[in-house]
Parts: C-alpha cells; sequence; structure tokens
C-alpha cells in the first residue's frame, strides 16, 4: 500500500542540541530537542536519579488551509493531547535514569499542515532526539545512550472502503474511520488511536489497518536509520 514520500533533514536550526525537517507529502513539521539542566520538582527527590523528557506542539498560523489562531491564551484540548502523545511515544523508548539531573523538551512546530502532523511529529523528533543525545554525550554530560530502540507513527484509516496509510488532509476529512499508530522498532505498540468517523469498522478491517501501519512504520524507522547512517 503506498505511503507519502518522507524526507528529514537533521541539523536544520543552530541553536538546538538536535533539530530536523521532516516532510511527509505536504506536511512539514520543525523538531527540536532542547537540553536544560535541572528538573521538574516531582523528581527531584526520586531514587534512582533521573532525567525527564517532554513535548510540546504548535501550529503555525499560516499552516493549515485557512488561518489558525495562535493559542496565546492556553493551549487548546487538541493541542494538550498532541503534545501528550508525543511525549509519552519518546519517553517509551528512552531510559530516563541515563541522563539524571537534565530536562529535554522536544518541540514540534508544524509550519505546513496536509494530515499526519502528530503521526510526522513522533517521527522527527526521534532524529532529534537522538541527535541531543549524541551531543550530551559528546559534551560529557551523559556517559550512556539513554535511546533504547527507535519509535516512529503513521496514519491509517479506511476512505470509501478502502484501507489507506498515511492519510493527507482531504481523505483523513472523508474517512470512515481514522486511526494514528505509535510503534517501536521491536515491533511492540505505544499508542493506537482509532476512530470511526462514520461507518463502524470490524475486527477484520481492524487486522488490515494494524498490519499496514506495521508494515509502514517499520519502513519509516528503517528511513530514520538510513538518515543517520548517510550523515
Amino acid at each position: 500500500m503506498k505511503k507519502r514520500k518522507t524526507k528529514i533533514t537533521r541539523n536544520y536550526l543552530m541553536h538546538p542540541a538536535g533539530s530536523v525537517l521532516i516532510e511527509t507529502g505536504n506536511t512539514k513539521v520543525i523538531c527540536t530537542a532542547t537540553v536544560e539542566k535541572g528538573v521538574p520538582s516531582f523528581l527531584r527527590d526520586t531514587e534512582p536519579k533521573q532525567g525527564w523528557l517532554t513535548a510540546e506542539y504548535s501550529m503555525l498560523p499560516g499552516a493549515p488551509n485557512s488561518r489558525f489562531r495562535r493559542e496565546n491564551k492556553g493551549i487548546k484540548g487538541r493541542t494538550a493531547e498532541i503534545q501528550r502523545l508525543i511525549g509519552r511515544s519518546l519517553r517509551a523508548v528512552v531510559d530516563l535514569t541515563k541522563f539524571p539531573g537534565y530536562q529535554i523538551t522536544i518541540d514540534c512546530d508544524v509550519i505546513q499542515a496536509d494530515g499526519g502532523t502528530r503521526t510526522a511529529s513522533i517521527t522527527g523528533a526521534c532524529v532529534a532526539l537522538y541527535d541531543a543525545f549524541g551531543k550530551m554525550k559528546e559534551s560529557n554530560q551523559i556517559e550512556d545512550d539513554p535511546l533504547k530502540e527507535w519509535v516512529a507513527a503513521i496514519s491509517v484509516g479506511i476512505v470509501k472502503g478502502e484501507p489507506i496509510v498515511d492519510l493527507c488532509y482531504e481523505e483523513d476529512s472523508i474517512a470512515d474511520v481514522d486511526m494514528n499508530i505509535v510503534m517501536t522498532e521491536s515491533g511492540k505498540f505505544i499508542e493506537i488511536q482509532g476512530t470511526a468517523e462514520a461507518e463502524p469498522f470490524d475486527d477484520k478491517e481492524l487486522a488490515v489497518m494494524l498490519k499496514e501501519a506495521k508494515k509502514s512504520i517499520k519502513e519509516l524507522i528503517k528511513f530514520q536509520k538510513k538518515v543517520i547512517a548517510s550523515n
């Protein structure tokens, strides 16, 4: 099943420890990883000592096909849900005890939206995080790589009765079923978000969507590693 072309550009920005531009079809997201000394108060007295990883997500006003209002008075429910998803997905593949005393903030800023912004954010952010850990090792902030395995995400759905992977906005807007799948390199699921937007789906259709999502995520993780190896 065909999915959109993905491109990842590393070291996209000058200042963050890790930064990438990920392009999935017409969707473009800048993912950065910033390292700061100190951890949230709820971790200060914990044993063993550990670091923390959190995520923020935003969309530029000109990113979608109609202006997106800046969230100056606090983030909305959708934004909060997406950034919690990104944070959960990355923490699931990171050993927090290997960067004690540091907080890493992942920022995912959508500069052009055409469906799949949350899944592209997770896939791109994992590469940015890899680069951030590399810089921390170079500067002797950490000894061992905290990244336990790679993670990526993809959307999948049913449109006009047919399963489709990596939905663009036009496909997503008319989908009978819309799902977002987050999976690790070892094939374990971190998140499965699925909703029947129109017609309910059965277990056979679910099995097909999961199969296609797993196949596509394995390809994305292979591509992440290829991007790293090529630089």
